[in-house]
């Protein structure tokens, strides 16, 4: 079966995308920021049970995240600030009530919140409903920064068949999930047209180092492989660069060096800026107007 959302075109078939602000690769750094819930299973783990056995409450497991909570986000909230760089937090709304400093923090700071659910956890089968849940976690955002997400990432990027339908009709105007281009792209929803957003799978460091476990400096390796290709390709187009990050992973002692080496390696590029996902969005529907869709 093909894209249902994403009609099919090759990269280089597709009409170059304009510099913005004078900037040919877009970056957009985007922190997970998330609610692990301690009366839960651990959407993913460090550490393995005895006997393989799953536990609740899994200690060492929560405790590695919320190590990320206490320790590794203000490591992150200041390799920005110091360099006066934007950010978007892909942000569980629990996490206003779990942490509370952090989210403070992260507001104060300027950051533009993204829509995550409520906790870490899939939305499908979900006491109420995945509509409830979006909805709720949303309006919770909202309350909290005073303005509503326009952008959302799903926890693991997991959906259901309506999960964009449901979010278009409840006001997003971008989404994360669907990693098929380096540019942005429409969507087609039944509620009308929605943007595609690039995230990145491979260099995100949920991948390199919770998934894949290779050692510390493998995301560096990859991101700068990474910008030294856009810098060739970005001739032709302008091209978004999207870099997950985890408090618990990338801001741990022994790697947040590898997070500052990263964010000065991308400085130094005269084709580099930093982007949140509203300006990413707001530069693509004006360099590319929605297409007139049939609707899904």
């Amino acid at each position: 079966m093909a894209n249902p959302r994403i009609p099919y075109l090759l990269s280089s078939d597709r009409a170059a995308l304009p510099a913005l602000n004078g900037k040919r690769i877009l970056v957009h750094l985007v922190v997970n920021v998330e609610n692990w819930q301690f009366d839960q299973p651990m959407p993913r783990t460090i550490i393995t049970p005895p006997h393989e056995r799953e536990t609740v409450p899994d200690v060492p497991n929560f405790s590695w995240a919320d190590y990320g909570m206490r320790a590794g986000l203000p490591r992150i909230l200041k390799a920005l600030s110091s360099r006066e760089l934007p950010a978007s937090t892909s942000f569980n709304a629990g996490v206003i009530d779990a942490y509370p400093q952090a989210a403070v923090a992260m507001r104060d700071a300027g950051w533009e919140f993204i829509g995550h659910g409520m906790h870490q956890k899939a939305i499908n089968h979900v006491e109420g409903g995945e509509e409830a849940v979006i909805r709720a976690s949303l309006d919770k955002i909202a309350e909290f920064t005073g303005r509503r997400p326009r952008g959302w990432l799903s926890p693991g990027l997991r959906e259901t068949v309506d999960t964009p339908d449901i979010l278009k009709r409840n006001g997003i105007d971008y989404l994360c999930d669907w990693v098929v281009d380096d540019r942005p792209s429409w969507m087609k929803t039944a509620a009308g047209p929605l943007i595609a957003l690039p995230y990145n799978l491979e260099v995100n460091d949920s991948i390199i180092y919770a998934v894949e476990r290779h050692a510390t400096g493998e995301m560096a390796k990859r991101l700068e492989f990474t910008l030294r290709r856009f810098e060739r390709e970005c001739r032709d187009s302008a091209i978004v660069l999207a870099i997950g990050l985890h408090p618990h992973l990338i801001s741990v002692p022994h790697r947040i060096h590898e997070l500052e080496h990263m964010l000065d390696l991308l400085t130094a590029s005269i084709d580099v800026g930093f982007f949140t996902g509203s300006e990413l969005a707001d530069w693509y529907a004006a360099a590319e107007p929605a297409p007139g869709f049939h609707r899904v």
